[in-house]
């Protein structure tokens, strides 16, 4: 018997947002949930993706970083294919910021399809709130520096969405004439 798709996008939305429960941006204010659910989102309404599992991979993509979750709870509750997605886009924290960015760039190519697209929304995402609320002890420079590591990145990912890198090259300029 086939389940309904959205039962799966649905109990990740849930199973997110009980991990990430008090967690806030780096803004400090906007609940951190939020995050993950405009990634997939962007990956929905803008990449036009309809894949159940990358969109729940989406909305659980930073759990694995950012909260106390392991691979184990992810893979009983939502499959190997969800789980593997989330390790391919997840950062070992365990290594200084330096290396987790640097391997971002040396590793993009690497990942599977769908990570790809899950990686491009995140940094859509996230250069999207560099624009619109930004840490206020982030200095101009370092804004700069963050959309133009985040371009390193995607331009690692091309060849996967066409729609989502388009968007994230609106997205970057835009970050560029308003952070500049």
């Amino acid at each position: 018997m086939k389940t309904n798709p959205m039962a799966k996008i649905l109990l990740a939305a849930s199973f997110a947002a009980k991990k990430h429960a008090g967690q806030k941006r780096k803004d400090g204010f906007e609940p951190y949930i939020n995050h993950p659910l405009e990634v997939a989102s962007i990956l929905a309404n803008i990449g036009e993706v309809t894949d159940e599992d990358i969109l729940a991979a989406a909305i659980l993509h930073d759990t694995l970083e950012d909260t106390e979750t392991t691979e184990e709870e992810i893979k009983e509750t939502f499959g190997e294919k969800v789980c593997n997605y989330v390790i391919e886009v997840s950062d070992d924290k365990t290594l200084k910021e330096s290396e987790r960015k640097r391997l971002q760039i040396e590793r993009a190519h690497l990942l599977s399809p769908g990570a790809k697209q899950i990686k491009l929304a995140d940094k859509i995402s996230n250069i999207k709130d560099i624009m619109n609320s930004s840490p206020k002890n982030w200095s101009k420079q370092k804004k700069i520096d963050y959309i133009e590591w985040a371009k390193s990145v995607v331009e690692r990912l091309r060849g996967t969405n066409e729609k989502l890198e388009n968007y994230f090259d609106e997205v970057f300029q835009l970050a560029q004439r308003k952070i500049k």
